[in-house]
């Protein structure tokens, strides 16, 4: 599943669709994390949730890539090296804070960690995109 959206995330990119595409793979991770919580009620929940997640994560990845790109075509090998630094960064930092909420707080722990996370990246990316889109109009 993740593959397809990544496909799509990448082609919508190309076309100068990479903000909208953010923004709705970012709403889907949220939803996803909502709807993974839930894991004690439903196992279909659980299973659409994590194809949701997956989803939203490849396409996030893939857009921000495809975006990247887009400003110095030229640096390609120097971006890719320093936006996969903080992907494992922020992989490594994700993988501690869970292992600690899932050892205090259990499952729902995780999933609020996930949710809270989720939520400031699209609170973040709808600021950053006011504020290009303001000065783009001065």
């Amino acid at each position: 599943a993740g593959a397809l959206a990544a496909t799509k995330a990448g082609q919508l990119a190309d076309k100068g669709l990479g903000q909208r595409t953010t923004g709705i793979a970012l709403s889907l991770l949220v939803l996803s994390w909502l709807l993974i919580k839930f894991i004690n009620h439903s196992l279909l929940l659980l299973i659409f949730g994590i194809i949701l997640l997956d989803l939203a994560v490849q396409a996030v990845h893939v857009t921000n890539q495809s975006m990247l790109f887009t400003v110095r075509p030229e640096a390609r090998s120097r971006l890719t090296a320093s936006y996969m630094i903080f992907y494992s960064i922020g992989s490594a930092t994700g993988a501690i804070l869970s292992t600690n909420m899932y050892a205090k707080y259990g499952w729902d722990g995780v999933c609020i960690l996930g949710v809270s996370v989720s939520a400031c990246a699209l609170l973040f990316w709808a600021i950053t995109l006011r504020q290009s889109s303001k000065l783009k109009e001065e």
